[in-house]
């Protein structure tokens, strides 16, 4: 049986590993070992490994943040942490592959331990572009990797062009898709009943995270986007963003918002994955700059007003529109977002890039199946 190490920090991540997850945990020739660390172990951010915890997986490992205060000095103080960690752990768990995902740290570090002990690393949603420094850390992964599991077509195309040889390349979809399409979501009274909200009139959900190459512009960045919507009469949602440097400054503009108590506006720290899809599914647009709005909404055939640089060129559907960090733009995509016909009829017939909802099956095969050799951790260079 072939032990795959899988590592988890944060909500949104897990929300996509967790089909993955589950179809490793399930397949009879695969044992999963899973490793929770980062913002699943912090009170500030919802202490996220209660979900992991309701959802019955094993937990091998958990390693909390040290000292962590909200700057990219920070977040590499982390990396650095988190490699040590890795080693005792991936020494101990000596697994057959280390799987990661995304652009994220603790996969960066898990990675680069990986390397040095010649464990094969598998790596998820590579060969995508975007900004900030997400878009270096996805690439490091990728030349650290063995195994591709990308997205898109285009997307694997990328990852051949960056000198990746073919035959490592697998095509298999997003896995948050796998949950759109196979699971049932809450409906929309279950929903409303929930979190309070009424979908007879417009509710638009805001998720902005800040971006770590322009930490100092986060909160001026954010207060756009929440004055636009404040010029916009509807009911807002308004979710806590991600842990990476700069997100303190956001957090509390948002408990700025809360003290308002107006009745118009719920805030919460974070939503069970299931929940968040569902919500994505009965609201009327998506504001910010989650990947959410690039990835699963156009299975919702929900606007997106996509904002800033965070998810800059990016493959993404013809639900998106894209803007500045400028009240005024971000408003006038928000009404158009609403309220022209034309735009939202053009997002009810658009398709979604990202995979037919299988791609959990297809990695677990891929893991099964693929040789473990020499010639799998020996890379090379195609030019």
């Amino acid at each position: 049986m072939r032990k795959i190490c899988v590592i988890t920090e944060r909500r949104a991540e897990y929300g996509i590993l967790r089909p993955v997850l589950s179809e490793i945990d399930n397949h009879p020739d695969l044992e999963l070992c899973l490793i929770v660390t980062g913002a699943h172990l912090s009170k500030k951010f919802g202490y996220t490994i209660k979900d992991i915890e309701k959802d019955n997986f094993r937990i091998d490992y958990r390693i909390p943040l040290k000292n962590y205060d909200d700057t990219g000095a920070s977040m590499a103080n982390f990396v650095g942490e988190f490699t040590i960690e890795m080693v005792n752990a991936l020494k101990d768990i000596k697994p057959s592959i280390l799987f990661v995902g995304f652009d994220i740290g603790a996969h960066l570090a898990a990675a680069i331990a990986a390397a040095y002990m010649a464990i094969p690393i598998a790596h998820l949603h590579g060969g995508e572009i975007s900004g900030s420094v997400d878009e270096s850390i996805r690439h490091a992964l990728t030349k650290l990797s063995h195994i591709h599991f990308a997205t898109t077509d285009k997307n694997a195309e990328r990852l051949i062009k960056m000198g990746e040889e073919p035959w490592r390349v697998f095509i298999v979809g997003a896995p948050s898709l796998d949950t759109i399409i196979h699971k049932k979501l809450l409906d929309k009274e279950e929903i409303e009943k929930k979190y309070g909200v009424n979908f007879d009139s417009p509710v638009i959900i805001i998720l902005q995270h800040p971006v770590v190459t322009e930490i100092n512009e986060s909160i001026k960045q954010f207060k756009e986007t929440i004055e636009a919507s404040q010029e916009v009469y509807c009911q807002k949602i308004i979710i806590y963003p991600n842990a990476d440097g700069g997100s303190q400054n956001i957090v509390r503009e948002i408990e700025k918002i809360e003290r308002t108590k107006d009745k118009n506006i719920k805030i919460f720290k974070s939503f069970p994955h299931k929940d968040f899809l569902s919500l994505l599914k009965h609201s009327s647009v998506l504001v910010g700059n989650s990947s959410s709005g690039i990835i699963e909404a156009p299975s919702f055939k929900l606007p997106v007003v996509n904002v800033g640089t965070r998810q800059e060129r990016r493959q993404r559907a013809e639900n998106v529109i894209d803007v500045g960090y400028n009240k005024q733009d971000i408003k006038e995509a928000i009404e158009k977002a609403l309220y022209d016909e034309k735009f939202k009829n053009k997002v009810k017939s658009c398709g979604n890039p990202y995979g037919d909802g299988k791609a959990s099956v297809k990695i677990a095969e891929v893991l099964t199946n693929i040789d473990l050799d020499e010639r799998l951790i020996s890379k090379k260079m195609t030019y």
